[in-house]
């Protein structure tokens, strides 16, 4: 099981890209955490995020 926290903006977006695709949010979520670039989407947005916030 994965529980994730998220603001009530991205919830709202999430929702958008999957009724796009016919999805329910929870589906469209996997869906994207199986991606084969995932990994590196990921990683990209931690150093981001790090970057951001002066953590290095």
């Amino acid at each position: 099981m994965l529980s994730v926290r998220i603001d009530h903006e991205l919830l709202e977006r999430l929702k958008g890209h999957a009724a796009k695709r016919g999805m329910s949010v929870q589906d469209y979520v996997v869906r994207t955490l199986i991606r084969a670039d995932f990994d590196e989407r990921f990683q990209a947005a931690v150093e981001e995020t790090e970057r951001f916030y002066g953590v290095t």
